[in-house]
């Protein structure tokens, strides 16, 4: 079963166990998939699908830091719960020292000595650490490392 099939299972036991809020988090991400698939014209993959939920969560964590300016505590509330929803279906993060180690092997592979260097780094990491750790936190430890 695909990760996809996983989810939508997971719909069917929200309903069955009258779950409103996770079943409506989990119709809003399938919705997501079916919007990709009918642009793009495409099944999508497993990897397609953790790529569609990475950028649901990023999307949810904008909204929740917008809505806590904004003081609105109700709504921030509803985002974190779906980022809560969706996180268990992304593979495991990088802890900070595995992200430092690996970008210090992305470092020396394309010789990176300054910080002028950050794009070669960022170019690589983005492809070989998809998944695992998110843009922001691989361009906070290359800057640090190569700072």
């Amino acid at each position: 079963m695909n990760l996809r099939d996983t989810i939508n299972q997971e719909v069917k036991y929200a309903m069955k166990a009258k779950e409103t809020k996770k079943r409506d988090a989990l119709r809003l991400l399938t919705s997501a998939f079916k919007q990709v698939e009918v642009d793009e014209r495409k099944e999508l993959s497993d990897e397609d699908v953790i790529k569609i939920i990475q950028t649901q969560v990023k999307k949810r964590n904008d909204s929740a830091t917008q809505y806590k300016d904004a003081g609105r505590d109700d709504l921030m509330q509803i985002e974190l719960y779906e980022i809560s929803i969706y996180t268990p279906y992304l593979p495991a993060q990088f802890s900070s020292d595995e992200l430092s180690t690996a970008i210090k092997e992305i470092i020396s592979k394309v010789g990176a000595t300054t910080i002028k260097d950050i794009g070669k780094v960022m170019g690589m990491a983005s492809k070989e650490l998809s998944g695992k750790a998110d843009g922001k936190r691989i361009n906070e430890c290359a800057k640090s490392l190569l700072g």
